[in-house]
């Protein structure tokens, strides 16, 4: 492999001069990426580059030798970490120890020992290579074994063995996604009698299989498997209603193989459900459908709802499933298919025998769950901004094609208006970030961790935002606005440099000067001077 990375770091560059010189890096299968002469550098170049190995001593100024191996052990985990020092103190030892540092070794630096620790460091770099390496050939084994794996639990999840508590474990394990939200099972059953002259049976079933995903998975979203002799689908619908479309579907593809291949062919369709784990109640009565064969005949589609439908419920009464979808539209959805989820659920609370107090109890709740909606999203919306009973009263009074109207009209605004928020949201984010540098840019504790706690977020995605919305890292913007403040300070006023640092959060003069001078290229006190001449 290419040679390992290292990094030395030392405020002393002899030292790090003399290293480079007495270490034969090359024949021991090193490279040196570069050098740093203190604690905050380096952990900069290891956020760059990524070394292989640290090298650092203890005693440096701005960040010692053991806050930099924290950081690296907390940020960089795979680094290796040497130390060495001139201080041979247990305490340093034992500290080293917990931060599970390589080698503590003592100046003056022998270059046989160096290049012992690492002749050894290079073994023990190559060996946690080779386990990574063997570690990508079980993955690799592993997802060549998956499609095995998702079978069997296919065929687990119909026959109803998978604890519903262990399902999204077994989902994420074997990579399988199944959203719905709504599912269905379908049983393929190719039969044996009536097979083409010179058709092996087996080889028929395989083409029944080949032509059902080809035809019936992709539009579907279904996953199939093989299990007792049939071929299997699990169907996943967008919305309940779609079940006779699949049904359409299915019994097309039974004509098509008889028309195509001669076999004979019956597609049992189960009932539709909501929940994974129901998919084994769907299986069952999707091959209760198969047996209908017999009354019905082959070269079909079965769906079980049709020839044993279940008892009508109670009308008017638990549609909150259908203002769930219409509310679910309103959040991802396009505005047609908004307009399409409200003609849905229209839909579903029209018929016949509804009676007149229904239908104003139906219209209540929906109103009620709009406004909620609403002030859940901070969402501001004129129409319920007024007198809310007399808005109630004029729905009371519309027309199912002005009630359908008001309704997508109500139902696409509150889509728009979401929309703004997310927007302004996210540009309120990084506002609010700036903000709380302007008002705490002072305080030398500021970090990622107190602005994100301060925001009530992650540090993950606060950076990722602020990062795509500024073009710097926190931390980098932080820089930049205390560097400002304190030039300007320094022109405009005739306080000592120290005394700025602290204004703008630097308890170190030394360290401040550092920060200034990579900014501006010069140190504070040469900045104000040459900037005076000027203006003279």
């Amino acid at each position: 492999m290419d040679k390992y990375t290292v990094l030395l770091v030392d405020d002393e560059e002899e030292v790090i001069q003399v290293i480079m010189k007495k270490i034969d890096w090359e024949g021991l299968g090193f490279s040196v990426i570069g050098y740093a002469n203190n604690g905050v550098r380096a952990l900069e170049m290891v956020e760059e580059a990524q070394p292989d190995v640290v090298m650092t001593d203890i005693k440096m100024p701005y960040m010692d030798g053991m806050e930099l191996a924290g950081h690296i052990r907390a940020d960089f985990p795979a680094t290796k970490i040497l130390l060495f020092t001139g201080f041979d103190e247990f305490e340093y030892a034992k500290e080293a120890v917990h931060l599970e540092v390589e080698e503590y070794i003592l100046k003056p630096v022998n270059s046989l020992e160096l290049t012992e620790v690492f002749t050894k460091l290079k073994k023990k770099l190559d060996q946690e290579i080779s386990e990574k390496r063997n570690a990508e050939s079980l993955r690799k084994y592993y997802l060549d074994s998956l499609p095995l794996l998702q079978a069997n639990f296919y065929s687990t999840l119909i026959e109803g063995r998978i604890p519903e508590n262990q399902l999204e474990q077994y989902l994420q394990d074997y990579q399988i996604e199944l959203p719905g939200p709504f599912f269905c099972c379908l049983v393929i059953h190719t039969s044996s009698s009536g097979i083409p002259e010179g058709m092996n049976p087996m080889l028929l079933s395989a083409s029944v299989e080949k032509q059902a995903k080809e035809r019936l998975e992709e539009k579907w979203r279904a996953k199939s498997f093989s299990y007792l002799a049939n071929t299997i689908l699990l169907a996943q619908l967008s919305e309940e209603s779609e079940i006779s479309e699949l049904t359409d579907e299915c019994d097309r593809f039974c004509r098509y193989v008889h028309r195509i291949i001669g076999g004979n062919v019956t597609v049992g369709i189960g009932q539709v459900c909501q929940n994974i784990s129901e998919l084994a109640q769907s299986y069952i009565s999707a091959r209760e459908a198969v047996s209908y064969r017999a009354l019905y005949g082959t070269s079909r589609a079965i769906n079980i709802r049709e020839i044993a439908p279940h008892e009508k419920s109670t009308p008017g009464l638990g549609h909150e499933s259908e203002r769930s979808r219409l509310l679910k539209a309103i959040r991802l959805n396009t505005p047609t298919e908004i307009k399409s989820a409200v003609r849905d659920y229209l839909s579903s609370i029209s018929f016949k025998e509804k009676s007149l107090q229904q239908h104003h109890i139906d219209l209540m709740e929906l109103l009620s769950e709009l406004c909620r909606f609403a002030a859940n999203n901070d969402l501001t919306i004129e129409e319920f901004s007024g007198d809310m009973g007399r808005l109630y009263g004029r729905l009371l009074d519309m027309e199912p094609n002005t009630l359908e109207e008001w309704l997508c009209s109500i139902c696409v605004s509150l889509h728009e208006n979401l929309l703004n928020v997310r927007n302004k949201s996210t540009r309120s984010f990084v506002e609010n970030a700036k903000d709380y540098v302007e008002n705490h840019y002072s305080n030398e504790e500021v970090s990622l961790d107190t602005v994100c706690e301060a925001l009530g977020v992650s540090n993950s995605y606060f950076s990722t935002i602020f990062k795509k919305e500024t073009g710097k890292s926190f931390i980098g913007y932080l820089t930049d606005y205390r560097m400002e403040r304190a030039s300007r300070l320094l022109l405009e006023t005739n306080e000592k440099s120290y005394i700025i640092g602290k204004k703008v959060g630097y308890t170190d003069p030394n360290y401040f000067s550092y920060v200034f001078k990579r900014k501006f290229g010069v140190s504070p006190s040469k900045y104000r001077t040459e900037h005076n001449q000027r203006e003279e």
